[in-house]
């Protein structure tokens, strides 16, 4: 009975075969599902980790693009800026060009009024100096003709009581000379010429009554020798000549 016991309680070798096999399936499958699950739980959290760094990126990269923005609207008013800053200097620098044109040009007349200035004080120097000169031959003339007024003043009045000559000043200058006791018929008849200094200060007769053909030749004679009274004298003959003949 021990025996048969024993017997009944043993399994056949290809039942426990058959077990070992399908706890081995079993442990496989329950291997393989711990690996899917763990999969599909790692690839969960990576896409989730990707979503998560996308909206990262998306969020940084919105940043970057405002601060990017923002910079070059800065830099855009930096250039700006600048633009006009060198506009500004560019009108700066004509505005001096124009100032220092205007500058040289000044400087350009107040040198030429200058050199005027300087010929026209070189001028005035030259006219008064030849104004001096003037005033000095109008001065040396003055004293000679009233040298010869002198003379002429001596020899009118020997002639006037001598010889009945009388003297007049009349326009331009001029002296009359009138003779009279010429003609014995007729002592009273006046006998005249008129005589005046010209520009070169000599003696020049004009006006003479009655005419004396040799009036030039006294008048020349005067000037050369400054012998007033011998030139009244010989007039005086020349007078008497005309009514003796």
């Amino acid at each position: 009975m021990s025996c048969a016991g024993s017997a009944a309680g043993l399994k056949p070798p290809g039942a426990l075969s058959y077990k070992m096999v399908e706890d081995e399936l079993a442990l496989l499958d329950k291997n393989i599902n711990e690996f899917w699950n763990k999969f599909k739980s790692n690839v969960n959290d990576t896409s989730c980790q990707m979503v998560a760094l996308r909206d990262t990126y998306k969020d940084i990269n919105k940043a970057f693009a405002e601060k990017l923005s923002v910079k070059l609207k800065e830099e855009e008013r930096m250039v700006q800026m600048y633009l006009e800053y060198q506009n500004q200097i560019c009108r700066q620098n004509k505005l001096i060009q124009e100032k220092k044109d205007t500058l040289l040009k000044l400087l350009a007349e107040v040198d030429g009024k200058k050199q005027n200035l300087e010929v026209l004080t070189a001028n005035i120097k030259d006219l008064k100096e030849e104004y001096a000169r003037k005033t000095e031959t109008i001065s040396t003339a003055k004293k000679s003709s009233e040298e010869r007024l002198q003379r002429l003043q001596k020899s009118v009045d020997m002639f006037k009581d001598r010889l009945g000559l009388e003297i007049r000043k009349i326009y331009g200058d001029k002296l009359q000379f009138i003779f009279t006791n010429i003609d014995p018929k007729h002592p009273d008849s006046p006998f005249m010429f008129c005589l005046h200094l010209n520009e070169a200060r000599d003696y020049e007769v004009s006006d003479c009554a009655p005419h004396l053909e040799c009036l030039a030749e006294f008048q020349e004679n005067v000037r050369k020798t400054k012998n007033f009274s011998a030139f009244l004298a010989n007039v005086r003959k020349a007078f008497a000549t005309v009514v003796y003949n």
